[in-house]
């Protein structure tokens, strides 16, 4: 490895290190004071650094990621909104309302409502214009080799991989336009604990392509899959999966094959609303191995 690339190495090292604190710590004042530290940068040059290198300040990392977890927590939970909007370090519900109104398109009440309209399963033909449905395809998918990290844990926690093997990525000249943003899940939330979730998140990557821990290779299999897209935040997910198990599959004459549920992402967060976030899940279906 030349000495420039060790240099931009070091460099990328900083900024993960920085954003895995404030992953750690979204609920405390985080002082630029501190994260500069973290980052081993004066404080007077630190920020700067940090927009340039991610393309978002930092206020607007910390912003982002704290109402992400507070979609997650009006949907998930019954929490009061005045609770929620603490947790996501805001001083009063009003201001909560509307930072979180701004992101979202409505206010925390009306979301949390909305979210929560997807029954678990519907055992009757939807309705015309049921506005749950969601656009299905079937296609044939090509084998994909991911650059991934094993993340045990909440799947709403799955930032602080991501980031890492963002890292690796840019260090490594392994990003392009071709790159694919991948998510593996391989367990129910609904049936294991948050803490022993697991995922594989990563990009797509040549074969034999050389990584090193906590990277892994993932040879992820091609063949048939039931394609969902779904535009809105990563919190109103589980609504999709819900919908795409227990109303599309048992009228679509398929079943589901032995390998777990791929997120694809299509968008970056750091550049659209969480209202325009679009996500493909893939469902292997039987026979795609």
């Amino acid at each position: 490895m030349s000495q420039r690339e060790t240099t931009q190495q070091a460099w990328l090292g900083r900024f993960v290190r920085v954003s895995d604190y404030i992953t750690a710590h979204l609920e405390e004042d985080l002082d630029l004071d501190r994260l500069a530290e973290v980052a081993c940068l004066s404080p007077y040059h630190f920020h700067r650094c940090w927009h340039a290198f991610t393309g978002e300040t930092l206020a607007q990392m910390v912003t982002r990621l704290r109402l992400h977890h507070a979609a997650n927590a009006l949907i998930k939970d019954d929490d009061p909104v005045e609770a929620v909007a603490r947790a996501a370090g805001y001083g009063s519900a009003a201001a909560f309302t509307r930072a979180f109104s701004r992101a979202f398109g409505r206010s925390p009440a009306v979301y949390r409502t909305e979210g929560r309209l997807d029954p678990p399963i519907t055992l009757s033909p939807p309705k015309e214009g049921n506005s749950a449905m969601h656009d299905v395809r079937i296609e044939e998918v090509e084998p994909v080799t991911l650059a991934a990290i094993r993340h045990v844990g909440p799947y709403l926690e799955v930032e602080k991989p991501f980031n890492q093997v963002f890292a690796w990525a840019m260090g490594a000249g392994q990003m392009g336009p071709e790159t694919r943003v991948i998510g593996i899940y391989h367990d129910d939330p609904g049936a294991v604990a948050e803490e022993d979730l697991r995922s594989d998140v990563g990009i797509s990557v040549e074969p034999g392509t050389a990584v090193k821990e906590p990277i892994h290779l993932v040879d992820v299999p091609g063949g048939r899959h039931a394609i969902l897209r779904f535009k809105g935040a990563y919190a109103e997910l589980l609504g999709a999966y819900n919908w795409f198990f227990g109303t599309w599959l048992p009228q679509s004459g398929e079943e589901p094959g032995d390998a777990p549920c791929m997120e694809y992402y299509l968008t970056n967060p750091r550049e659209v609303a969480p209202a325009d976030n679009i996500t493909e899940i893939h469902m292997p279906l039987k026979g795609c191995q």
